[in-house]
């Protein structure tokens, strides 16, 4: 597999920001062996590159084809971009996998019934994706990294506690409502990934409700918000923003945005807001 291999495993590296401790670490070597690896100076079995491949969140077809790191999913966050969206860009085998783990769940998909749907051969998908798995933590990063970022750009708007909440809470519906399928594969599906994935992905899930947490900690400061429940209230929030996905259909009477406007006010009403929604915008 040689130098190409060994340089697309540093690509895949630096693309995650990963040290090469950690990626040591992800799987279980030195740092010198991952460092050899990358330089082309010890041989990469086929066992290793699934297990590298599954560490760095791609598919060992990606390092074998050389890896590419990917164009952003979104743009410069500036301009209001968190609350455009377009049509989700997948894979042609990324996109059967979503589509194959809404209809039948995760466990009872296969990577046959993903290739069937992706029109392709098993050993086809193979080369892609050398594990149902892989698609799953795959799916996974990509909605948390749009996710974070959305939330993140929402929230830097706010000129105020409350405003910030508002924000984030409109980002968090409209993430919900525009990314229906994602988000309720983030839900329902935390309980295929392996242990290892499951820890970090929960870790990038934590850090949105400690967002916004913050955002209520901060007016609870100022004497924005009264509530004397503010921890229950911000998990009272977050929930009703992420069960969206198991009702919200776009045909129905509710747009995402009326939705958002409406919960941004719902969440001001539970932390005792003592602004106007109006003067808190």
């Amino acid at each position: 597999m040689g130098v190409d291999v060994g340089a697309a495993i540093r690509a895949a590296r630096a693309a995650r920001g990963l040290s090469v401790r950690e990626l040591a670490r992800r799987i279980d070597v030195s740092p010198a062996t991952v460092s050899a690896i990358e330089n082309g100076h010890t041989e990469v079995t086929v066992s290793r590159l699934q297990t590298i491949a599954a560490a760095l969140s791609v598919s060992a077809g990606e390092l074998l084809d050389g890896f590419d790191p990917p164009s952003p999913a979104q743009p410069a966050p500036t301009d209001a971009a968190w609350r455009r969206y377009g049509p989700l860009d997948l894979d042609p085998v990324l996109r059967a996998a979503v589509d194959e783990f809404v209809a039948t769940g995760y466990h009872g998909a296969t990577m046959r019934s993903i290739a069937a749907r992706a029109g392709m051969s098993v050993p086809g998908l193979y080369h892609h994706y050398a594990r149902k798995q892989d698609l799953l933590v795959r799916m996974f990063d990509l909605t948390m990294a749009e996710l974070h970022w959305r939330v993140r750009a929402a929230r830097d708007e706010g000129t105020s506690s409350a405003q910030r909440v508002q924000l984030v809470v409109q980002s968090l519906v409209l993430f919900h409502t525009h990314r229906r399928e994602l988000a309720f594969l983030g839900s329902s599906e935390m309980r295929g990934l392996e242990p290892a994935n499951r820890r970090r992905i929960a870790g990038l899930r934590t850090g949105i409700q400690r967002l916004l947490d913050a955002e209520i900690a901060a007016g609870l400061a100022d004497g924005t918000f009264t509530t004397p429940h503010a921890q229950d209230a911000g998990r009272a929030i977050a929930t009703m923003c992420t069960s969206l996905a198991q009702w919200f259909h776009a045909d129905g009477p509710r747009s995402p945005e009326q939705v958002a406007t409406e919960y941004a006010r719902f969440a001001l009403a539970m932390l005792g807001c003592s602004a106007s929604p109006e003067s808190a915008r």
